[in-house]
């Protein structure tokens, strides 16, 4: 068997999905696990409140716990950045790693990195989150040179009714931006069960689908210094991008 390895995954408080997700993915990996610490976040909104959510200080306390498992990485795993700016992510991880000494990756960063190592600039976006939250992701890919050809969005703040959204909502949306014709599609959300779809997904609309679920194990298994294409059976993102 190889090298045990550990991912810490930084998760917010009301997220039912992700646990899961990432164990079912890691099914067929036995020698690799996740380790999760939570910290609080209940809504997901431009008020101050919510935006406040998302200080490093609690993030930091949980990392540092997640450091106490000597874990081999630590991926935030929520989509914050996309709506707050990807330096968000980029100084977090930064201090993630300067605090314990173990390197740290997010999800929004490892959806920009799969975009650049692709080649994406046109992308399909689809996420549970209000008309003015979605508005601010797209402006902040666009800065990052991603442009949002299509989107569909829920209109959900309460970070909990995320992990409510239904496949075959998902599946409706998905096929919706994909009509558009975009280089790929990513559903932006660590609380919506769309990984478990890529895979049928992928196969009728011939396009990548990249879910935030799947893209945060990928980025945590790559930063771990773990081949991704250990995954089987969730979606071109494991067997392509290396």
């Amino acid at each position: 068997m190889s090298e045990r390895k550990l991912l810490g995954m930084l998760v917010p408080s009301s997220n039912t999905v992700l646990e899961p997700m990432c164990a079912a993915m890691l099914a067929g990996v036995p020698d690799v696990s996740a380790h999760f610490a939570r910290f609080r976040v209940t809504e997901i909104s431009l008020a101050p409140a919510a935006l406040d959510q998302f200080q490093f200080q609690p993030m930091l306390e949980a990392a540092s716990l997640l450091a106490d498992a000597k874990v081999d990485s630590v991926c935030w795993n929520g989509t914050s950045a996309s709506w707050l700016g990807l330096d968000t992510d980029r100084s977090l991880c930064s201090a993630i790693q300067s605090r314990t000494g173990i390197k740290a990756t997010s999800a929004v960063l490892g959806l920009a990195q799969i975009f650049q190592q692709t080649g994406i600039s046109r992308f399909g976006l689809v996420s549970p989150y209000t008309a003015d939250v979605q508005s601010r992701i797209v402006a902040n890919f666009r800065t990052e040179g991603f442009e949002c050809v299509a989107e569909r969005h829920g209109g959900l703040s309460d970070n909990f009714s995320f992990s409510e959204v239904t496949s075959q909502t998902l599946q409706k949306m998905i096929r919706e931006v994909a009509s558009a014709g975009p280089q790929a599609i990513t559903v932006l959300c660590t609380n919506l069960a769309g990984a478990a779809l890529v895979e049928a997904l992928e196969a009728e609309i011939g396009l990548p689908i990249y879910d935030s679920v799947a893209v945060a194990l990928w980025g945590s298994l790559r930063t771990a210094g773990v081949d991704p294409a250990r995954i089987k059976g969730w979606g071109s993102l494991f067997r392509n991008v290396r």
